[in-house]
């Protein structure tokens, strides 16, 4: 989210809405392409889908890293007083408050208010799903009834946000105002949320209302005027969640509404395949494109799916760090495959990756290739894990990836930045994209501690491991009768060799090659086990402006160099700040030739998994390693300066 300080420019692209149902009897109809889609879709993709999410209704978590931040983040949410982020809009609805309103974003004077409390929602509705605890829910249920009452007290119109509606006459007028449209996508997506995931009826009705004042409002715009609104600041997912409404109503003129926020300025280049990106706001760009992914699932225009499939090849090949995050100052500041000067202390907002993987899940539905969980997996662990504070589950703004620099995090009633509110919502669904299914197939795309309950199939499967600290994962079959099925194995893009993999004890002859699936199609019965064996080895990323500048990888993990320096780093720098501020720390080189062996300078240090020693190779002095998403406390860096870059074919 954009600290105002520039406008974005864009223009709108309006089209001819195709309204299509899918035929019946296909396996479109017997799921939904997205988690929001999933219980109640009235209106089915028009689109062919080759795998569909499991609801986190249906994925539980086991004991493992994901799970204990899902558990932080619960206490967080918990911890905070549905008053406090109702203030604002009893405010401005004439409503009686003796609450105090939240600092950061939510103060009263702050036009970015009330952004917070949709995330809220989603957050809720995403924990309520992943772990069915009663506490998250009755506190979202009552933020609800609050709203609709909020909302009836504005008018018959269905207006309601924690500022007024003469914040619109602003942005229609094209007078400084801070993203109005933006704080309207949150609150109605986590009405949304609360309706796909806690039965809310109440919170469809009232997005409902939101939706049809909506209409109301941009009807009054001709298309070069809405051009003109859209250039002027920023609107979050506004198409996203409208289409989300459409699919879940059937109501066209939700997905026509939709259509009058695709911005053209984005979207007409990657229509030819073109990268105009340089200069734009990212977490502007992003939520506008995954809008163009679920219009195209709703309509069936092929422009959208190109639009949406360029623009994600684009930025995880040619704009993304090792992390799998990307911008640097919220933009994208360079031309592709030019990333050396992106590597700075506000780069990686955490927000860009949080949609970066909203896109990515569509994008798996439409083609299921591993290349797009080998990205999911990758920003998962070294984009999202990472962002977690594990002493308090403070999150983090920005992620540095200048060397030398520190972590920075919210402060939990103070900041409610963007990325305080992913944040919440980032811990709460790790459950969602570990598997997919095809109706007759299961998908494993990550190697995560949980346990599936697919309902239809009559199966549970229990993924049983310690990765990425043991290189190995079991499934465990559940079945009161046999079931046959294929199951699909992710066979990583960073294997080390032979993806092996034993059924009961027996070794299975059957291979398959990296950023691939390893299908084992049987009959299978309850206790069968199957034990798969994923390899790791080092390995550097270069980056592909400057190859004598790389990052340092043990399989999909991140390796960070610990450079010490929490002494340094009190309260008041660590907390509420963005990013880090002052200057980074000298950072060693590794001065080795191209041609030796990782494993000849980088040792594993014993009973410490995945942390690794440098030896005879830093100057001034050799780093320990550890994974990014592990190293809390203390400066880092990810990215080093080789001594000689890598020989280049003549």
């Amino acid at each position: 989210m954009r600290v105002p300080r520039r406008s974005v420019s864009s223009v709108i692209l309006v089209v001819c809405v195709v309204l299509s149902l899918a035929a019946a009897g296909g396996p479109q109809d017997k799921a939904a392409l997205t988690d929001t889609m999933f219980a109640a879709a009235s209106v089915k993709p028009a689109v062919p889908v080759e795998a569909y999410p499991f609801s986190l209704k249906n994925v539980q978590l086991l004991d493992g890293p994901f799970k204990t931040a899902m558990e932080r983040d619960l206490g967080y949410m918990l911890s905070l007083d549905n008053d406090r982020l109702l203030h604002m809009f009893r405010v401005t609805a004439g409503l009686p408050s003796t609450a105090e309103a939240y600092g950061g974003w939510e103060k009263a004077d702050v036009e970015l208010r009330g952004h917070t409390i949709g995330h809220f929602l989603s957050a809720s509705a995403l924990m309520f799903a992943s772990t069915g605890d009663a506490r998250v829910k009755a506190k979202a249920d009552a933020v609800v009834a609050a709203l609709a009452e909020c909302q009836k007290a504005f008018g018959p119109s269905g207006y309601l946000s924690a500022f007024p509606e003469t914040f619109f006459d602003r942005v229609e007028s094209v007078r400084s105002v801070w993203a109005p449209y933006y704080t309207l996508h949150k609150i109605m997506a986590g009405l949304v949320d609360m309706f796909e995931y806690c039965d809310s009826r109440q919170a469809l009705e009232v997005v409902e209302g939101m939706a049809r004042w909506v209409k109301s409002r941009t009807d009054k715009s001709d298309r070069a005027h809405m051009e003109r609104v859209l250039n002027f600041t920023e609107q979050g997912g506004m198409n996203e969640v409208l289409a989300n409404l459409y699919a879940i109503t059937g109501k066209a003129d939700y997905l026509a509404t939709a259509r009058r926020f695709d911005e053209r300025k984005y979207t007409e280049p990657l229509s030819h395949s073109v990268d105009k990106m340089k200069g734009e706001h990212v977490n502007s760009f992003i939520p506008n494109i995954i809008g163009a992914a679920r219009e195209y699932e709703m309509t069936g225009e092929p422009v959208l799916r190109a639009i949406a499939t360029f623009f994600w090849n684009e930025v995880t090949g040619a704009r993304s760090f090792v992390t799998g995050g990307t911008s640097d100052n919220e933009a994208w500041e360079s031309d592709p495959y030019q990333l050396y000067e992106e590597l700075g202390r506000n780069s990686h907002e955490s927000c860009c990756t949080y949609n970066m993987l909203k896109l990515t899940r569509h994008l798996f539905s439409w083609e299921a290739a591993a290349k797009y969980a080998d990205y999911y997996e990758r920003a998962l662990w070294n984009g999202i894990l990472p962002t977690q504070n594990p002493s308090d589950a403070m999150m983090m703004y920005y992620v540095p990836m200048l060397p030398g620099m520190f972590k920075t995090f919210m402060k939990p009633y103070d900041s409610f930045w963007c990325c305080t509110g992913t944040g919440m919502e980032n811990h709460a669904k790790y459950g969602d994209s570990i598997y997919f299914q095809d109706g007759g197939g299961l998908f494993v795309n990550l190697f995560i501690a949980s346990e599936l309950d697919w309902k239809e199939k009559g199966v549970k499967v229990r993924q049983e491991t310690r990765f990425p600290e043991e290189p190995k994962t079991t499934l465990i079959i559940g079945a009161a009768k046999p079931v046959a099925l294929a199951l699909r194995i992710r066979v990583p893009g960073w294997i080390a060799g032979v993806c092996s993999v034993k059924i009961n004890g027996k070794r299975h002859e059957a291979s398959a090659s990296p950023s691939s699936y390893l299908t084992i199609a049987r009959t299978w019965k309850n206790g069968d086990r199957i034990e798969v064996d994923l390899p790791m080895k080092l390995r550097l990323e270069r980056l592909p402006d400057r190859p004598d500048v790389a990052a340092i990888l043990y399989g999909p993990i991140v390796l960070a160099g610990a450079l010490g320096g929490a002494e340094g780093l009190s309260e008041d720098k660590v907390y509420g700040k963005y990013g880090p501020e002052g200057d980074p720390v000298a950072v060693p080189k590794f001065d080795v030739k191209d041609n030796v062996p990782l494993e000849a300078w980088i040792k594993p240090v014993a009973g410490k998994p995945l942390t690794f020693r440098t030896e005879g190779a830093g100057k001034p002095n050799d780093v320990t390693l550890v994974p990014f998403y592990k190293l809390f406390g203390e400066r880092y860096a990810i990215y080093w300066q080789l001594a000689e870059p890598p020989r280049r074919a003549r």
